[in-house]
């Protein structure tokens, strides 16, 4: 059964930086893509950047230069640097993966974290 733990989040002033991190459990960050992605109040859930298998990683324009994904492959974790953060930047993190049996695929996703940023 995959699992995704997601933890770091809290309250942090402008400019300030967090670090998030996604634990997995059943499959392996470092064979299958994973994903973070954040929903504010009354908004849509967006993506916000993936890291894929080879280890290349991708982001929305709005946290280009400002958020980091990396993973730690015996920790089988995926870390969201976020420095430099913006009240806009306040929503619940998500992260994402996918897998599959054969050639079913099924998504999964961790419960969230709160991130809030204060003016």
């Amino acid at each position: 059964q995959v699992q995704l733990v997601e933890s770091g989040g809290g309250l942090v002033q402008l400019g300030g930086s967090l670090r998030l991190s996604c634990a997995a459990s059943g499959t392996s960050v470092r064979n299958n893509p994973v994903g973070w992605y954040r929903q504010a109040p009354g908004k849509q859930r967006e993506w916000v950047g993936s890291i894929n298998a080879t280890g290349s990683s991708h982001y929305r324009d709005a946290v280009k230069g400002r958020f980091t994904i990396s993973r730690d492959n015996a920790q089988n974790t995926v870390y969201l640097q976020m420095n430099s953060l913006k009240p806009e930047d306040t929503a619940v993190y998500y992260c994402h993966t996918v897998s599959n049996r054969g050639s079913t695929w099924y998504e999964h996703w961790g419960q969230g974290t709160q991130v809030t940023v204060s003016s």
